[in-house]
């Protein structure tokens, strides 16, 4: 079985057996998929993350299919039915719908009109008008006439009903319909009547058709999102009969009075079956594949939220804006511990703007501030002004950060266990801060889905969605790696073979002994064994400890291989990895083992050329149009500066300054077609864009990057 599972998964994937069987072999020995993909690339050929989770999938899938077909075996056997035929046909079948087909008609049925008729005893006279041998059958009919059959008409009735669920249960019959369904399927939508004033949400989606093989994702689950709440009637349907007719053509053999009722009993079997039963099917599909590349597109959203670039280890004053409540400021140091909070009232309805420029003023000089960091949610352009007109006496640069999901953070289980002693409002304006600083270890802490660069995410698979974004963050993690002494319980959890036990192990341990000085000093910690100490270590760093490689992604394994070149060169790890001339010596093809290939090589050789360099992007400044604040400023045609703020597979949206994003259609995004919007921007990038149209009673704003430079 096992073999026969690498054979499909190859074919699926388009991959060679020794590449299925080996990342099968490493996932079975506990390995993790980061793991997998950045240490074992002599044993997978190469397989990057997506691709060895893939792999993984489908093996689980398969074996949830092979102990299906074991249920559906015993089950059939059961019944005394299970030809030599039929078991081998199961036996080979490898496709979930086709499986399924084949047990159909031994699957237990609830009550149905078939069933009912079989009880009475008309399964008999229903065989015999499928032979469509005789003109006139009335007399063979009235033989049936007798306990619950009450005439004739009730007789053949019963009789249609049997032939009705055959043909809905003949697996030739089930694939007609399905291809029709294939080819020509329209999915449609309508306003239920008396709702068009609820709905109008959904007012595109009143009157609405379009081939279900060419309905984008977020059209099917918007239209499906306005059937769950009650606003749309949603059907499913190929456009023409031709599935029945092609039906008909294989049940009715003669043109008589058995075979008019077979017809009768095809078309009840198209109509109130099969259609239905295959519109089901359809349904579920056509959700599924949506949810797959809503999925999709929020994963490469976050990822690119995750791996924004990062200020670094800088003192930061952060400010969470408000009126009302005023503004709240914390000051961090360069770890992110903070240092002093306080509020300040800069706008109406209290204006005390000489008080909080004063003491924003005194703050960045009394703890040397180097950055400001400022909310971009209520008030927050009105604080960004403001700020822009302090004269500090040191260089500070302010900064505008996404608020989306701090409050979700202020009131959790890991902000009140950071900071126990403070409420939800000071927990916000810390968290502000910190992801200027660090965007990855401070978002981690957040569920994903409350980050807001989703797209319909409530509406799809949450046990899917979840998967995918921790996959997600995890994948982030392990890319850039974590500082072992400085990281948070929370980013360790995603690092590759930390379960929360030995994670609380690691941060006791360095609590107590101080921090770590190699990475070597993890195996003290209780309970880190080889297996979790081999699958960590490469994606933990240690700055400025004993070993120069334990601040890289060389992983300790290959230590001696690196060593060993050092030796070669006649010199020390530390003057290999600072002078370029002496790695221009080596000559890779000499340390090639049956262990160690090229691709691990090369990843060594691009470490020593970086070590501890973060992959991430320098940040950038950004300043809005400082004339627009709410919609009434805009006019058709004004170009402006904006910061894309999330990405969906119709297009993006980019703030621009005022509370309501605008949209980038698809079909703006450039002077050329354009398939997939992430080939054009990424989350957070700054660009300029136009103002096409402005629906201020849908509060809407229509922009093009189009014609416009950027």
């Amino acid at each position: 079985m096992e073999e026969q599972f690498i054979s499909i998964i190859a074919g699926e994937l388009g991959l060679e057996c020794r590449q299925v069987r080996n990342t099968l072999r490493l996932l079975d020995e506990g390995a993790t998929i980061p793991f997998i993909s950045r240490y074992r690339k002599e044993a997978t050929g190469g397989l990057d993350e997506v691709k060895v989770g893939e792999v993984g999938d489908r093996n689980a899938r398969l074996k949830e299919l092979a102990k299906r077909k074991t249920t559906i075996v015993t089950a059939i056997g059961e019944q005394g039915k299970l030809t030599a035929e039929l078991r081998a046909r199961i036996d080979a079948c490898w496709n979930t719908t086709e499986l399924e087909d084949l047990y159909l008609p031994y699957k237990p049925k609830r009550k149905t009109r078939a069933e009912a008729a079989r009880r009475k005893g008309l399964e008999p006279l229903a065989a015999w008008l499928l032979m469509q041998r005789d003109e006139s059958p009335q007399r063979r009919v009235e033989a049936f006439v007798k306990g619950e059959v009450t005439d004739v008409d009730d007789a053949l009735k019963g009789a249609r009903d049997i032939i009705a669920e055959q043909v809905s249960e003949d697996e030739q019959a089930r694939a007609v319909m399905r291809a029709r369904f294939a080819r020509k399927a329209v999915i449609t939508a309508r306003v239920i009547k008396g709702k068009e004033d609820e709905a109008a949400k959904y007012r595109d989606y009143f009157d609405y058709a379009a081939p279900l093989k060419r309905c984008s994702s977020h059209r099917l689950l918007a239209v499906r999102r306005g059937e769950a709440e009650g606003f749309l009637r949603v059907s499913i349907a190929p456009d023409d009969e031709e599935a029945g007719e092609r039906i008909e053509r294989r049940y009715v053999r003669r043109q008589n009075a058995c075979g008019e009722q077979v017809r009768l009993a095809v078309d009840d079997a198209c109509k109130r079956l099969l259609k239905p039963a295959i519109e089901t099917e359809f349904a579920a599909e056509s959700k599924r594949r949506a949810d797959e590349e809503a999925i999709r597109v929020f994963a490469a959203n976050l990822r690119q939220l995750l791996l924004a670039p990062p200020l670094g280890q800088k003192r930061v004053l952060a400010v969470d804006p408000g009126y009302r409540t005023g503004c709240k400021v914390v000051c961090l140091d360069a770890q992110g511990n903070l240092l002093h909070n306080e509020t300040i009232y800069p706008h109406p309805p209290r204006n005390e703007r000489s008080q909080a420029a004063r003491k924003l003023t005194a703050l960045v000089e009394q703890y040397a501030i180097e950055a400001i960091a400022i909310g971009n949610g209520t008030a927050g352009r009105e604080t960004e002004d403001f700020v822009a007109r302090l004269q500090f006496s040191r260089p500070v640069q302010a900064f505008a950060v996404s608020e989306d999901g701090a409050s979700v953070y202020s009131a959790s289980k890991v902000a009140r266990e950071e900071f126990p002693e403070y409420d939800v409002t000071v927990r916000g304006a810390v968290s502000i801060g910190r992801r200027l600083m660090d965007p990855l270890a401070e978002l981690v802490k957040i569920d994903p889905k409350s980050i807001g660069v989703g797209q319909y995410q409530h509406d799809v698979d949450q046990a899917a969605l979840k998967k995918a974004l921790d996959q997600t963050v995890e994948s982030c993690v392990n890319l850039v790696g974590v500082n072992v002494n400085t990281a948070s319980r929370h980013l360790l959890t995603y690092i590759s073979g930390l379960g929360p036990q030995l994670v609380r192990n690691i941060v006791d341990y360095r609590a107590e002994h101080g921090p770590f000085a190699s990475r070597s000093d993890l195996l003290k910690v209780p309970r880190m064994g080889a297996k979790a100490f081999e699958q960590c270590a490469g994606f933990l760093r240690i700055p400025h400890g004993d070993n120069p490689l334990d601040n890289t992604a060389v992983h300790p394994e290959s230590y001696a291989l690196v060593e060993r070149m050092a030796s070669d060169l006649h010199c020390t790890v530390d003057e290999l990895i600072a002078r370029k001339d002496l790695r221009g010596q080596i000559d890779l093809s000499r340390y090639v083992t049956d262990t160690v290939g090229m691709p691990t090589l090369t990843d060594i050789m691009a470490e020593l050329d970086k070590p501890g360099r973060d992959l991430r992007q320098t940040i950038r400044v950004f300043s809005f149009a400082p004339d627009v604040h709410t919609l009434a400023d805009l006019h058709e045609g004004m170009e402006l500066p904006g910061i894309v703020t999330n990405i969906t597979n119709f297009g993006c949206f980019v703030d621009v300054g005022i509370k309501e994003n605008g949209l980038v259609h698809l079909s703006q995004l450039a002077d050329r077609f354009v398939t997939d919007p992430a080939e054009v921007v990424g989350i957070h990038q700054h660009v300029r864009v136009k103002v096409l149209s402005i629906d201020t009673e849908r509060k809407r704003l229509s922009l093009t990057m189009r014609g416009v430079e950027q």
